[in-house]
């Protein structure tokens, strides 16, 4: 009899199309875009949005990627791991970095059609303006990549630490 355990896995799906390859002009301004936009940010805080935004949008190569890079510089595996309930984790964060994951949260799903003024009065609390304006360019940009990622089925797994930085 085979348990679970011994299953093998399912299928890796193949992606629809290589749009880096396609569209490079895209890609070049997009990895421009992306290293502007991170600019001041704590790395840390970085991956955290990074990670919040693309578990929001699905983007299974995004959370491949991001997870590996915060492990990578540093992160614990506890506080991944409770990113996808922070509001009930709120105690594995500091005041700035919920500041942050909550205003990630707003600008990724505009279902409001609006970021709250109270969400963003408080990041503004722990936010200089010009960081403020990196972070909200920061998740402008993990963003757009959930988007092409999800939308042309990128594939994960097999992203490296640090492989495109």
């Amino acid at each position: 009899m085979t348990t679970a355990h011994e299953a093998p896995y399912a299928p890796e799906h193949s992606p629809r199309l290589d749009w880096a390859q396609l569209a490079p002009e895209v890609y070049k301004a997009m990895v421009r875009l992306d290293a502007a936009a991170r600019k001041g940010l704590d790395p840390t805080l970085l991956e955290l949005v990074k990670i919040r935004a693309s578990q929001l949008n699905h983007c299974a190569f995004c959370l491949d990627m991001h997870t590996k890079d915060a492990l990578a510089a540093g992160e614990s595996v506890e506080r991944i791991i409770q990113l996808g309930a922070w509001e009930e984790s709120r105690h594995f964060y500091t005041e700035k970095e919920l500041a942050a994951i909550e205003l990630t949260e707003t600008v990724t799903v505009l279902t409001d059609g609006f970021v709250p003024d109270e969400v963003y009065e408080r990041a503004a609390e722990h936010f200089e303006e010009a960081e403020l304006a990196q972070l909200i360019a920061a998740i402008t940009v993990i963003n757009a990549w959930n988007r092409f990622g999800v939308s042309t089925r990128m594939v994960p797994g097999h992203y490296k630490a640090g492989q495109y930085k």
